[in-house]
């Protein structure tokens, strides 16, 4: 059996638009970043040492920032404002989802610049953000660990119940 009917109901009814990148990018500085529970947040990579990666992220609405590591020690960098990883971080966002959808999840308003990374961050940055609490560095950082586990499996054609939510291929005879 081919086409529509070889599929099952689960496999015809998981399927979800994913939507691509708006550019390619580089995993090297930012392996992760999401638009989720109401921030943007990701892991940023150490600039200085390679064991260590930042937790960092931007709240919508209020642009309130927190960014630490892996092990929960707070970024000396994000003392009074954005600190390079979350400037990283947007700047990978606006790969990842295109800077309209990121200032718009943001709830961010654009000067008249260009819309870019950069530009978000300027006219988050104005509004004087306030310190963000690091509540949200744990369940980032563990999703983040989840998503590498996928990469040490085997390639096989069977599904995996936990990604139901990546649209099917096709029929598999």
């Amino acid at each position: 059996m081919h086409g529509r009917d070889a599929l099952s109901s689960w496999e015809r009814s998981s399927t979800v638009r994913v939507v691509p990148p708006a550019r390619p990018r580089k995993l090297a500085k930012v392996p992760f970043v999401e638009l989720a529970d109401g921030r943007l947040q990701g892991v940023v990579s150490s600039g200085s040492d390679i064991g260590r990666v930042y937790v960092s992220s931007i709240a919508a609405g209020t642009y309130a920032y927190a960014c630490s590591t892996n092990n929960n020690r707070p970024c000396g960098g994000a003392r009074g404002g954005f600190c390079n990883h979350i400037r990283a971080l947007v700047a990978e966002a606006v790969l990842q989802y295109g800077a309209e959808r990121v200032a718009r999840y943001l709830k961010a308003e654009p000067g008249d610049g260009e819309l870019d990374g950069a530009g978000l961050v300027a006219s988050m940055a104005a509004t004087r953000p306030a310190p963000g609490g690091s509540s949200a560095a744990a369940p980032v950082f563990s999703r983040f660990l989840r998503h590498l586990t996928y990469l040490e499996l085997e390639p096989v054609t069977a599904p995996l119940p936990e990604m139901h939510w990546f649209p099917s291929t096709g029929a598999v005879a």
